[in-house]
């Protein structure tokens, strides 16, 4: 039975889905202001795998994963940029679409826009005006009232005096709490807008989830996930606004991911110390960067470091290279292996102790490769379908092994392998023909390239990308 960390009751819960064989899951997605950072990959890694393994147990899952094209971050930016709000989310969602393929992300089931969501957000507001759970302040802005709503701070697990000690009015007199958010901000000279009941404006970041998110998968679901960053406010707001409006349960299990930290220090954007994922995986391949983001624990802290990307690296190439000259065969995974496999994954997605089954599979798989090599090919085939649960070891071995170290998945650069194919083959005929000096100058050529060769007695076959 999957056990799952629920972050509003704090204690791992057997997931029993609300429609037997059916999930719904929504996680919040990117702001798309500029590039997506190694927090954001997390984030997408994580949840992916979420998803991967309860299709695999058998559910149909309808993932929703939104996308935020208007806020203040956006609108500041396009301001700096001196361009349309439009071309600015149109060229970063686009981006994003690259990163998230380049890291094997599965497509979410619908991926909502915020701008495309203004009849329901409106619609959400009014309801919650209605029910005297909103008011609209002095400033002509509509605020969500939270001492209207008993369970405000229940997943923060913090009282509202507790809260407003550490909160501040942000416009004097604006509204009636410190603690009152915004829902619908009124328009301002060079803001976009959109037309409403109570005048021109635009909605707050918090009720463009809660309007998303309930349009596509009802008012009560199963999942929801994101950051750790976000549990509060944002999320601690839509569980108010939804549960306000609906008058019962908004979500049965939250999930939140840990922090990505470089040097003790979250990863952001506002403190500037974030690495791009297309700057990231320019140094070292895609399914290296899923490998070192699922060897924490999703919940717990994931530290950004060279030599952990480094480690990454070897551990996958160990993978690989238990796979490397075995045939492929269609054989259904061991039962020991998917035992294991399935402990670990059970136990609130436990993608290190997932990991360790799949170095041990690894393992046995080269101890039998000179004794049995047909049990080695079936261990083998156990291998690639449980990897895959991870989104791991999606290449041909050999072609991982050609693949660049240092790849631009953006933008093709070096030699490519028929290229490096033609280079060995000259080499090959140079050494046949004793041309020692020439086949020496091709060698050199290679790895000054990165390229190292295998050579045998006769000849080369087999080379890799160093």
């Amino acid at each position: 039975m999957l056990r799952i960390f629920n972050s509003l009751t704090r204690q791992k819960e057997e997931f029993r889905p609300i429609e037997p064989g059916k999930v719904r899951m929504y996680v919040c997605g990117m702001t798309v202001y500029d590039y997506c950072h190694v927090g954001h990959a997390r984030v997408m890694v994580v949840f992916d795998v979420v998803l991967r393994w309860l299709r695999d147990k058998g559910y149909d899952v309808t993932y929703v994963r939104n996308i935020t094209d208007i806020d203040d971050k956006i609108i500041r930016r396009a301001q700096e940029n001196g361009e349309d709000f439009h071309a600015l989310t149109a060229r970063f969602i686009k981006a994003m679409h690259e990163d998230l393929a380049a890291l094997g992300i599965l497509p979410p089931t619908h991926e909502p826009r915020a701008t495309e969501a203004m009849a329901d957000i409106v619609a959400l507001i009014q309801a919650l005006l209605d029910k005297g759970f909103a008011y609209v302040g002095g400033s002509g802005d509509v605020y969500y009232d939270v001492s209207r709503f008993d369970r405000y701070g229940q997943l923060a697990n913090k009282k509202l005096d507790d809260l407003r000690a550490g909160s501040r009015v942000e416009i004097e007199d604006a509204k009636d709490d410190p603690l009152d958010f915004v829902l619908w901000k009124a328009t301002k000279p060079g803001e976009p807008s959109w037309p409403s009941p109570w005048g021109a404006g635009r909605p707050g970041w918090h009720i463009e989830c809660s309007a998303m998110s309930t349009h596509c998968l009802g008012a009560h679901f199963d999942i929801h996930g994101g950051g750790m960053d976000l549990k509060f406010p944002h999320h601690e707001n839509e569980i108010a606004q939804s549960e306000a409006a609906s008058g019962h349960r908004y979500v049965n299990i939250w999930m939140h991911n840990g922090f990505v930290q470089v040097d003790d220090e979250k990863m952001s954007k506002s403190l500037g110390n974030f690495f791009t994922v297309r700057d990231v995986v320019q140094r070292y391949q895609p399914e290296v960067v899923r490998l070192f983001i699922l060897s924490s624990h999703y919940r717990g802290p994931l530290n950004y470091a060279d030599e952990n990307l480094e480690h990454a690296k070897a551990s996958l190439t160990r993978l690989y290279t238990a796979l490397r000259g075995l045939p492929v065969v269609a054989a259904p995974v061991e039962e020991g292996w998917r035992t294991r496999f399935e402990q670990a994954m059970e136990d609130d997605f436990n993608t290190p102790e997932a990991l360790a089954v799949l170095f041990d599979l690894a393992r046995e798989i080269n101890r039998l490769r000179i004794e049995d090599k047909a049990a080695a090919a079936r261990l083998g085939a156990s291998l690639r379908q449980l990897s895959g649960l991870l989104g791991l070891l999606q290449a041909d071995p050999d072609e991982f092994f050609k693949e660049r170290s240092t790849i631009n998945v953006y933008l093709p650069a070096g030699p490519t392998p028929e290229q490096i194919d033609a280079l060995v083959a000259e080499r090959n005929a140079a050494r046949k023909e004793k041309n020692w000096a020439e086949a020496d100058r091709i060698r050199t050529q290679l790895q000054e390239a990165g390229i190292v060769l295998e050579d045998t007695a006769k000849d080369t076959t087999i080379w890799r990308r160093g």
